[in-house]
């Protein structure tokens, strides 16, 4: 199996700063899982590696698609099982670090075998948003599959369609198909490190991190994009510190009035994954302010020598 070091944790816990360190003392390089960095062009407020870290420690699926094109879990898993197996042929042990759980999930556990929906039900679902409007769409799921809506953003139009097809074509929740799914074979030794904050202080520094990329840019970021020709309905730009400043940059709403709404939600998403990681086992769990490298590296060589994979 390929050994294999993840980092995961909710927004603003210290993740890359962690990763970054880890990489340069075993001479390795990161694999991003992350579901706003792989867009090219948001680069503030998705929190990317500078461009200094990223010539530091090479980063993989980072600027790989345009922000009006999808990327799914599947693509993901497909793309970081190359690079994995890449890395691991040149002796090194690669790192996986981001928040998005799900593209994790999916590489370890793999997909449901996804069901073939109807394009009935596609058209339905498209002509009741164009009526009734995203919020009703996720009204009803919220009605049919809770689990799903409180992963998925009220305003993340695609998803929320994607979990209701499901739904509709098959009677079951995504989560219940997760569930019967049959499980792959293992392929990776991992060593699965959280990296985590007492909330009130995660909290704090979101709303920190949100100001700073105001200083450092943001709203000049998001307008250049749309001057570029991307749509404010594209998946890129739907995400949670971008959609919020729409309305101040096209409507004249109070920026105040969308800061909050940017930090408000990006809690909020802070709170999902907190939720997620609820049902995940880690090896170690970890405050960025309480750990040595040194000391690190040591209880990550345990884990992965426990499978009888030696860190070298």
């Amino acid at each position: 199996m390929i050994p294999l070091i993840i980092i995961e944790g909710p927004t603003a816990a210290g993740k890359s700063f962690l990763a970054i360190q880890i990489a340069e003392a075993l001479e390795t390089e990161i694999i991003s899982a992350d579901s706003r960095q792989i867009y090219r062009y948001m680069n503030i407020g998705t929190a990317k590696p500078t461009k200094q870290e990223r010539e530091r420690i090479k980063h993989h699926l980072i600027d790989i698609v345009e922000p009006n094109e999808e990327y799914s879990a599947g693509q993901f898993s497909s793309d970081a099982d190359t690079i994995l197996k890449q890395l691991n042929s040149e002796g090194k042990i690669p790192i996986i670090c981001g928040g998005t759980g799900f593209y994790i999930k999916s590489l370890l556990e793999g997909l449901f075998a996804a069901p073939e929906i109807p394009e009935k039900i596609r058209t339905d679902l498209e002509e009741l948003e164009d009526s009734k409007g995203t919020d009703y769409l996720f009204q009803m799921l919220l009605n049919v599959d809770p689990n799903s809506a409180d992963r998925i953003h009220q305003n993340d139009s695609y998803r929320i369609k994607r979990a209701l097809e499901v739904w509709i074509a098959t009677g079951k929740s995504l989560g219940e198909h997760w569930e019967n799914q049959e499980k792959i074979e293992k392929k990776y030794n991992t060593c699965r490190i959280m990296v985590t904050e007492d909330r009130q202080i995660l909290y704090e520094r979101i709303n920190s991190r949100l100001e700073k990329m105001i200083q450092d840019g943001l709203i000049n970021e998001i307008k250049q994009i749309l001057e570029a020709g991307y749509s404010e309905d594209d998946p890129g730009i739907t995400s949670v510190g971008y959609r919020e400043f729409i309305p101040f940059i096209k409507e004249n709403t109070s920026f105040l009035t969308c800061l909050e709404e940017a930090k408000k939600d990006t809690r909020n998403y802070a709170k999902r994954q907190l939720t997620w990681y609820r049902k995940v086992f880690f090896d170690m769990i970890i405050h960025i302010t309480d750990y040595k490298v040194h000391d690190l590296l040591d209880r990550i060589k345990y884990f992965l020598e426990s499978e009888d994979k030696a860190l070298s």
